[in-house]
């Protein structure tokens, strides 16, 4: 037992340590991280409750007939069972994967070719996909599918009267994300899960920018099947979950064991499971509070841009969208330029130069088709760790390049 508290206390002790230090280390080598969509730092809570699953609790969770299994199997259930309430799902209808992309993969593939021999041969789904449902999408595109791409307006939401009439007794499933992981819009998912029912068609939502960042609920949303992702929500690497409804079949995509109702063979990895367990608990108690802090945070940050930039473009609806998420565009800025001179803040860059470019992104095309001028476009995703002092200090930067940017650019003139 002392030897217990003693490796806890050593782990708080180095947590303390790389704080202490990261602190002191110049600004200039490290920027405030404005990019929490991309990834997030493991929250240290989380961190502490998986450390003993890689050492003294290392037992293979499939192997039960002895104490170190039946642990490990213990806490793979309870974290299976964290991540089941974070949606209101029943623990059995969830299955752990690698990530979304991963759970995306199986949910999309098992379901359509387990309803081919039925005469399902539709899938409907949005321009602005992730690639991790695009690309799944082409595949059965070459398997005889056939692939409806549904535009968006604006403001990055679909319209309920195009899904309406894309649907058809041959749609075997509808796959649109929760929130868009560029522009943070959300999808009416409750009213297309309603439609996509009423046709007799599956609708799977990939939730990995939306989970535990705003309430979901599969029971009442009606979805039948989610993607969710670890490393989104302050959890590790390498982990998500696919829920899938009872009684939906899938056909598994890969094959070699009986583990996750067979249909991710594998041995599970422990510390992993609980990490997301973890941070799925931690992400739910605290949404309302959180919800409510990176608002304001995002909102303050919107605030020092527009006051400079009246004229810039916000891609996306500004309501129906993430709490920490922001993406706009600057005309007549080089996206390149804004790369190597904004060293003190990290945020990700969509270059939107014109519509024939081969770098622009298909979300910020998908938003303004024909329409779009020459620009660069950031988005600012804020996050748990995110002070006051990183939003005032990253838009002062953001600011300070963009007026010297836009001084050049007329003195050419």
């Amino acid at each position: 037992m002392k030897k217990k508290y003693a490796a806890y206390i050593l782990t708080f002790v180095i947590l303390l340590l790389v704080g202490f230090f990261a602190a002191r280390v110049p600004s200039s080598t490290v920027p405030i991280y404005l990019d929490y969509q991309a990834t997030t730092p493991v929250d240290p809570r989380v961190l502490n409750h998986m450390l003993p699953y890689f050492t003294k609790e290392f037992g293979n969770p499939h192997s039960t007939t002895h104490v170190y299994g039946t642990r490990a199997h213990k806490a793979m259930e309870n974290a299976r069972a964290e991540i089941a309430c974070g949606i209101n799902a029943d623990p059995q209808e969830i299955i752990f994967t690698s990530g979304a992309t991963e759970a995306n993969n199986l949910a999309i593939l098992g379901v359509c070719r387990a309803l081919k021999k039925l005469g399902k041969s539709e899938i409907i789904s949005v321009v602005t996909e992730h690639e991790s449902v695009l690309q799944p999408l082409r595949q059965l595109e070459k398997e005889g599918f056939t692939i409806i791409l549904l535009p968006v307006q604006k403001n990055g939401i679909i319209k309920i009267d195009d899904l309406k009439k894309a649907l058809s007794s041959k749609t075997a499933l509808v796959s649109i994300m929760t929130a868009n992981n560029e522009i943070g819009v959300i999808q009416p998912i409750r009213k297309i899960a309603k439609l996509s029912h009423e046709s007799g068609t599956l609708f799977h939502t990939d939730a990995a920018q939306a989970f535990g960042k705003i309430k979901m609920d599969v029971k009442k949303d009606k979805v039948d099947l989610l993607s969710l992702s670890g490393h989104k929500i302050y959890g590790p690497k390498g982990i998500g979950a696919l829920f899938i409804r009872k009684g939906i079949k899938l056909m598994p995509i890969n094959y070699g064991g009986g583990q996750e109702m067979r249909l991710r063979p594998g041995t599970v990895p422990v510390p992993l499971c609980v990490g997301l367990g973890k941070a799925s608990e931690i992400s739910q108690k605290e949404l309302l509070v959180e919800t409510k802090r990176l608002l304001v945070l995002r909102d303050a940050f919107l605030k020092l841009l527009q006051t400079s930039f009246p004229d810039m473009i916000i891609n996306g609806d500004l309501e129906q969208r993430l709490p920490g998420n922001l993406s706009i565009s600057f005309r007549n800025i080089d996206s390149l330029s804004l790369q190597e001179n904004l060293k003190n803040v990290a945020i990700s860059l969509g270059s939107a130069c014109t519509s024939s470019s081969t770098g622009i992104s298909h979300v910020i095309q998908a938003i303004h088709g024909k329409e779009i001028t020459p620009t660069v476009t950031i988005r600012v995703s804020i996050g748990r760790f995110t002070s006051k002092k990183d939003i005032e200090t990253a838009a002062s930067e953001l600011i300070s390049f963009i007026k010297t940017e836009k001084g050049k650019k007329n003195d050419v003139q």
